[in-house]
């Protein structure tokens, strides 16, 4: 119960961020402001190797261009961790929200990203808080990134790669 109202609670304040820039920027911006979608694929190396094999997933990231340099961004999707001693795998659903910076000739990024992650495979009813920062580099359609995705609850965190198609909505 009270793991609920601290989620909603972060839903609340990302959801107010959200609506607060997209206003303040409308205001002060002549940028063509734009909705971006992408889908990608990722890859990770859990950093608890006794555990954890290794992670795929893949996601769907909202992109909202504040500017030609800075976005919004919401991501949700499914990763699952594979665990090794033949054991359950563990299947998650993330759900963050974030903020993408463009730091060099327009394709460099940086970008953090808090949220939640809910456990949907085996039984498994731990859900916690995550958060991830990352570096990338993105194109007109192509987005390859890499973060560092960090877990409250689990007993282990991330290392991963992703490579995304993304287009202009």
């Amino acid at each position: 119960m009270k793991m609920t109202v601290k989620f909603k609670h972060l839903a609340l304040a990302g959801f107010a961020l959200f609506v607060s820039a997209t206003t303040f920027a409308q205001k002060k911006s002549s940028y063509d402001q734009n909705f971006r979608l992408g889908f990608g694929l990722n890859i990770g190396a859990p950093t608890n190797e006794d555990v954890y094999n290794y992670a795929l997933g893949a996601d769907a990231r909202l992109q909202y261009d504040l500017s030609k340099k800075t976005s919004l961004i919401l991501t949700t999707g499914f990763t699952n961790l594979f665990i090794s001693n033949d054991r359950a795998d563990l299947g998650i659903i993330p759900v963050k929200a974030g903020f993408k910076a463009f730091i060099w000739e327009d394709r460099f990024y940086v970008l953090g990203e808090v949220g939640g992650a809910f456990a949907v495979t085996n039984k498994v009813n731990q859900h916690t808080y995550l958060y991830a920062p990352g570096i990338g580099y993105a194109t007109k359609f192509v987005d390859v990134s890499v973060r560092y995705e960090g877990y409250t609850e689990y007993d282990t965190h991330q290392i991963a790669l992703r490579l995304a198609y993304g287009f202009k909505l």
